[in-house]
């Protein structure tokens, strides 16, 4: 899973890409830079702490999300930003599976927000408008070249093409998300070539002020819309320290300000819940690993994503749940109390289930 970081020069945005990923990018450019800051973060999961402890196994492999956070949107601290960086930032995040928008919801005197007051609903909104005029550049790009092939020859895919981009087009002029037309799954699927911006999901994060932390996002005028994701709020700040210490120092700090788990952890479960993702584990000797795949996925995409050769030579699947594993002790006493069950390819995975794969190449 890989995660975009927007938002606009001065919101905190790089500051919260180093609490999330332990890295320590250089913050303060105000939008004037044009690096992108790359990193992943492990996604922790108690589970599969617990079951590296009964198997002692030669390696233990977290789910990761890898987030790329790229330069500010909008308006830097000098004017608006270069056309140069505001050019590149689409294709960096063609890739990526979801949006995460930082918005400031924070004062500081020295460093001052580039619309002159903070209002994250005004943010929302221009960043959102940001990634619909980018799109729209695309599509109106891509109509005029197929112009000029149909022109020559009407391809009846090229034709097709036109039509499903003129009502992207028309919809888009009228500050419609890709995300939120209706398109079917064909026609998304169709459409996915173009990494699109706003035909992705978005996660909010207001960035507070210290003394704000543990308000809800409706006290900052912010309510997420039904379907979304609920708006997360965090001081990037104080997480950005968090994520420099060690584990006993970040417990004690946690306590001390009232949070139960750092920023990361809150990020990336509300990524899984905004994509529909969840974890299937595999154990043994060698390795136990987590394995994120789209919620109900079947038994034979789950072999696919740990090997094609396990998805083209399927034969079952022996499940059994993490719970009952646990009270268990074992795959042979869950074998014997016939909670190890043989799955066929259809199967729907469920999230935390261990999987053992029988396939034949």
């Amino acid at each position: 899973m890989k995660i975009g970081i927007i938002g606009i020069a001065a919101s905190g945005k790089t500051t919260l890409f180093n609490a999330l990923t332990g890295g320590e990018a250089k913050t303060g450019g105000f939008g004037g830079g044009t690096q992108v800051h790359l990193g992943i973060a492990q996604v922790a999961d108690p589970r599969v702490n617990a079951l590296s402890e009964i198997f002692r196994p030669k390696k233990t492999t977290y789910a990761t999300v890898e987030f790329a956070d790229v330069p500010g949107l909008g308006e830097s601290r000098e004017g608006p930003s270069p056309s140069l960086e505001s050019e590149a930032i689409p294709s960096v995040l063609q890739g990526a599976d979801a949006l995460l928008l930082v918005l400031r919801s924070f004062e500081d005197s020295a460093v001052p927000h580039p619309c002159e007051s903070v209002d994250p609903t005004r943010d929302l909104s221009n960043l959102q408008l940001d990634l619909i005029i980018r799109d729209l550049s695309v599509v109106e790009r891509r109509l005029g070249r197929l112009g000029k092939l149909v022109a020559k020859k009407k391809d009846p895919q090229q034709v097709a093409e036109i039509e499903l981009l003129q009502r992207v087009q028309t919809a888009l002029e009228e500050e419609c998300p890709l995300l939120a037309q209706g398109l079917s799954d064909e026609e998304m699927g169709r459409l996915r070539g173009f990494g699109f911006l706003s035909g992705k999901p978005i996660l909010a994060v207001l960035n507070v002020s210290e003394d704000r932390i543990g308000e809800s996002a409706e006290s900052f005028g912010l309510v997420a819309p039904d379907g979304e994701a609920v708006h997360i709020v965090v001081s990037a700040r104080i997480e950005e320290e968090l994520a420099q210490l060690e584990e006993a120092e970040r417990k004690a700090f946690l306590v001390g300000y009232g949070l139960e788990r750092p920023l990361r952890d809150r990020v990336i479960h509300a990524s899984f819940e905004l994509l529909g993702l969840q974890c299937f584990l595999t154990v043994g000797e060698d390795e136990v690993r987590a394995w994120p795949i789209p919620r109900g996925a079947p038994a034979l995409q789950a072999a696919g994503t740990i090997h094609s050769d396990l998805e083209r030579g399927f034969i079952r699947a022996e499940v059994v749940s993490y719970e009952d594993f646990i009270e268990l002790g074992s795959m042979a006493a869950a074998r014997e109390h016939g909670v190890l069950r043989i799955e066929g390819r259809d199967y729907a995975v469920r999230d935390g289930e261990i999987m053992h794969i029988r396939f034949n190449v």
